[in-house]
């Protein structure tokens, strides 16, 4: 499967800048930019050691296209283990164009989206997890989702999938030995022992699972609805949370037909915030297409942040206690935020008074949805309360599991290659306990083993490879 040819690309992005990197791999990466190359100090490129830098010209005939620095890395000391050389030019999308194409016509071919990483991965440098990881590295925009994908790229996801691979396998061996002596009787594999390994490998693949209900929404952003209704200002919120002038804020009630989003970074974790059309009984058409955007978007939100005005809350704290509890019976599991705003408008001891009557309503039926409800009061146009309000959205985020390193899954192909690994080693938990024959055993681990090998891709095919390296950008 390991290509031949030699393949050249942008690695820097696109467009003009200071400096441009164009890459080259492959067996003959050496001896085409040799050709192409000019020391200033004579040095032919070919006779030079690896991980050395040289400075000269790139030309063709007579002909001096700019001053380079040229960096060589021969294989297998290499990112994709084969010869790599980088030119690195000035960022002219004139000069990056002539010399790609001064490349490919002394025998380069034009690399696909990916293929230096596909080639690390053919050639053992990364595992496919490992590989998927730098795509997630290059698109990480906040602290959070940066640190899964160099924990993943460092293998730790891998590595602990390997290990489980690796000891299923032994038994596995032990297995499909017994099926040669089928005819004797005996055991090889000692079935106490094994049954630990499979509770053990049971215990780590659900913890994994789990994961990705926090992996995913971290690596995409943690999504969140402003709801209520409309000028309780919920714009005036969102405004305040970015800082920044982004949705149009007025007295008129309806101003805000049509979701708006945009994101923020809160201590290094990103959230995904949705202004919403207000919510109320309208003949507007155009108004409720809004109102029913708002629910669809209620429903994908991880978050809810309901808005209430103080001073409304003040006369007719009935009719918003209904308003909550209807909300929060129709949307139980998703972590709530009822956040009184206008506060300024009021005395402490009428926001007191508010609080209490909040605090009193029957919100929650178990200490689990307790935890899922929290009750803030801001100002959002004069910015009172807000950084307490953005404390409490972290608190529903568990980052706890990123403070102490451990593994997160982000990735849907690996959590739904664990889902079917799962349901194998359950299966094989279930001939254990009711002691099948060794031959039937041997299926459900084979078919595990198969599951754990599409992570690491021990197990793959073209299609497969195909299909996660095309989302990579070309010169990676």
């Amino acid at each position: 499967m390991i290509p031949q040819d030699t393949i050249v690309a942008l690695a820097t992005p696109s467009g003009a800048g200071a400096i441009a990197v164009i890459r080259l791999s492959g067996k003959n990466a050496v001896s085409i930019a040799s050709q192409v190359f000019q020391s200033v100090s004579g040095k032919d490129l070919n006779k030079q050691k690896t991980h050395t830098l040289h400075l000269g010209h790139i030309v063709e005939d007579a002909k001096v296209f700019d001053q380079v620095l040229v960096s060589i890395f021969k294989g297998p000391n290499s990112y994709t283990g084969e010869n790599v050389v980088e030119i690195s030019c000035h960022g002219s999308t004139f000069i990056q164009q002539q010399i790609i194409q001064l490349l490919l016509r002394k025998g380069a071919k034009m690399a696909q989206a990916g293929e230096f990483t596909l080639r690390a991965f053919l050639n053992g440098k990364l595992d496919l997890s490992q590989a998927e990881a730098v795509a997630d590295l290059i698109a990480s925009d906040n602290e959070a989702s940066h640190r899964l994908a160099m924990q993943q790229m460092r293998g730790g996801f891998s590595n602990e999938i390997t290990k489980l691979r690796e000891e299923l396998l032994n038994f596995a061996s032990l297995i499909e030995l017994e099926l040669d002596f089928s005819e004797e009787d005996v055991e090889f594999a000692d079935r106490t022992a094994f049954h630990e390994l499979v509770n053990r490998i049971e215990f780590v693949l659900k913890r994994l699972i789990d994961s990705f209900a926090v992996g995913n929404v971290i690596k995409n952003g943690i999504p969140v609805a402003i709801i209520g209704e409309p000028n309780v200002g919920k714009s005036t919120l969102l405004n305040a949370l970015l800082n920044e002038e982004r949705a149009i804020v007025s007295d008129i009630a309806g101003t805000t037909r049509d979701t708006i989003e945009d994101e923020l970074v809160i201590n290094g974790i990103g959230f995904r915030f949705i202004d919403t059309a207000g919510i109320r009984e309208t003949e507007d058409h155009v108004e409720s297409i809004g109102i029913k955007k708002t629910f669809e978007k209620i429903e994908q939100a991880q978050v809810l942040i309901l808005l209430l005005d103080a001073k409304e809350l003040k006369v007719s704290g009935l009719k918003f206690k209904v308003e909550i509890e209807k909300i929060k019976n129709q949307f139980p599991l998703k972590p709530f935020i009822v956040v009184i705003n206008k506060v300024d408008l009021l005395s402490n001891e009428e926001i007191n008074a508010i609080k209490k009557e909040l605090n009193n309503l029957n919100l929650t039926q178990s200490k689990a949805e307790k935890n899922n409800v929290k009750l803030e009061t801001i100002s959002a146009k004069f910015n009172i309360g807000i950084d307490e309000l953005k404390n409490t959205l972290l608190s529903f985020v568990n980052t706890g599991a990123l403070r102490n390193n451990e593994t997160i899954v982000t990735n849907t192909r690996h959590y739904d290659s664990l889902l079917k690994a799962l349901e194998e080693i359950e299966k094989v938990k279930w001939g254990l306990n009711e002691n099948i024959s060794s031959d039937l055993l041997a299926i459900d681990i084979r078919s595990a083993l198969h599951y754990f090998g599409e992570i690491t891709g021990e197990v793959t095919n073209d299609e497969l490879l195909g299909n996660i390296f095309a989302s990579f950008c070309v010169g990676k």
